[in-house]
């Protein structure tokens, strides 16, 4: 999917909603372990119910992984099924990789071409040669970690240098002279509402990546208001609040009715720019 076709569906669907799809064995309804595979089930009547006002789905690779052999398995069911039957869904990779090198190309590979993600999450401390190879690959996107929603995002992303540039600054500024960075995208987080305005006169055009709306606390509001652009380049993303919204038989139901909310709030917030 390239930019212009994720834009088109933005306003089709009247909805920038990105849901995460974080399965834990746990948290599933329990009746959905009967099945051969309840991680792509409960993944599946997820996506059924909700594609039609999500306009992405962002696996977090942490939580196939820990299932084994199994749960790689899963993920490829998982995004095997929304490519033939939804390929108008925005993929992520929500896998945070980065290494030097010949490392990040074969990362790339096997989410960008084994697995066939739109995107992937991408840690960019070690600088460009562990991103551009990712950027290497046409109509893929990288999303690179910039300023993140959790409470020690503050431990390093905001330190100043003595010029007074803090570091998630000096990742958007240097990021935007690597090779093919017209494919960045970037995740800054909801509960970081008060930081959107900087952001945007770094990277006015590039789309943003926003967790943390929902459970986290952020308010989709308060992002939107300094976040939007003229081509609304925001992916806002809810994992926990739309996917356990019900522990019962009727849970993708109840997720349907939380997407549903989130859209129709989008919707709002779109019809008065």
């Amino acid at each position: 999917m390239n930019r212009e076709q994720l834009i088109e569906q933005i306003k089709i669907k009247k909805s920038f909603l990105c849901i995460g799809l974080d399965v834990d064995l746990e948290k599933i309804p329990q009746h959905l372990l009967n099945f051969n595979d309840p991680i792509f089930e409960f993944n599946k009547q997820i996506i059924d119910a909700t594609h039609h006002l999500a306009v992405a789905y962002k696996p977090n690779i942490a939580f196939f992984e820990a299932y084994g052999i199994k749960g790689w398995q899963a993920l490829k069911k998982t995004i095997d099924y929304i490519n033939k039957k939804y390929p108008e869904i925005f993929t992520i990779a929500d896998a945070k990789r980065g290494d030097i090198g010949n490392t990040s190309t074969r990362y790339a590979k096997a989410f960008f071409e084994d697995l066939n993600f739109d995107s992937v999450t991408v840690a960019p401390y070690m600088g460009s040669d562990s991103v551009e190879p990712f950027l290497a690959f046409a109509d893929k996107f990288t999303i690179l970690l910039t300023l993140t929603s959790n409470k020690g995002g503050l431990d390093f992303q905001v330190l100043k240098d003595k010029n007074g540039t803090t570091l998630y600054e000096k990742v958007l500024q240097e990021s935007q002279t690597w090779k093919n960075s017209e494919r960045l995208m970037y995740v800054v987080g909801a509960t970081r509402p008060e930081y959107f305005q900087k952001i945007r006169k770094i990277v006015p055009n590039n789309f943003l990546l926003v967790p943390g709306v929902g459970a986290q606390g952020g308010s989709l509001q308060e992002v939107c208001k300094f976040g939007l652009n003229d081509e609304i380049g925001l992916l806002i993303n809810s994992s926990r609040g739309i996917i356990y919204a019900s522990s019962g038989n009727n849970f993708a139901q109840k997720a349907t009715e939380k997407a549903l909310n989130l859209q129709q709030e989008m919707e709002e917030i779109l019809s008065s720019q």
